[in-house]
């Protein structure tokens, strides 16, 4: 019976320790995983600042940092993409796996001051009534996709949305978004 016992001990603690105590699974990541089957990328007419047909299928095989909003970019939008930018230089020599996508919502002129500030940062128009049915909001009133920054993977699945003002001037959040980007292409063996 002693030896049955000292058998049978190691299967009925794990079973007693994930029915009874269930371990709490922690979470390590900063940003909302969004599950892409509820969010897939919808056909749009995006095209470049030269009014040419470019789509986010043209970054396919890269990670994409994708922020939206006008023209009108006001304080908040350009911590944001100087937060972007800052994020795809501390990924050191990954950092040619992640493009940066502005999708601007409007018709207006864009700042040349702006454009050039910028520069690298892909610049996309596309209408904002698509993209505010495609993209998700936190479920805090008054939210606008304009505040989040998302992340579309390799293969074209938006799979994460990060918190309202984590892409900002805000060094610590800034760090926790660098590690989930950090986390998510060691793990990544595409793009």
């Amino acid at each position: 019976m002693a030896v049955l016992a000292v058998c049978a001990a190691p299967l009925v603690g794990s079973y007693l320790t994930y029915y009874v105590i269930k371990p709490k699974g922690g979470v390590t990541n900063f940003g909302a995983l969004i599950d892409p089957r509820d969010h897939p990328i919808p056909a749009m007419a995006s095209t470049s600042l030269d009014g040419k047909p470019l789509t986010l299928d043209n970054y396919k095989g890269k990670w994409i940092m994708l922020k939206v909003g006008p023209s009108d970019c006001k304080q908040d939008c350009q911590d944001q993409l100087f937060a972007m930018r800052q994020l795809r230089t501390m990924q050191g020599k990954e950092m040619e796996r992640i493009e940066r996508v502005w999708m601007i919502t409007d018709e207006q002129p864009l700042d040349t001051v702006l454009m050039r500030v910028n520069d690298g940062t892909r610049m996309l128009r596309a209408p904002a009534a698509v993209i505010d049915k495609w993209l998700p909001l936190e479920q805090a009133a008054g939210d606008s996709v304009s505040d989040h920054v998302y992340l579309i993977d390799p293969l074209g699945n938006l799979m994460m949305r990060f918190p309202k003002g984590a892409v900002s001037s805000d060094t610590e959040k800034v760090k926790k978004v660098h590690k989930d980007i950090s986390k998510l292409l060691k793990a990544s063996a595409i793009g």
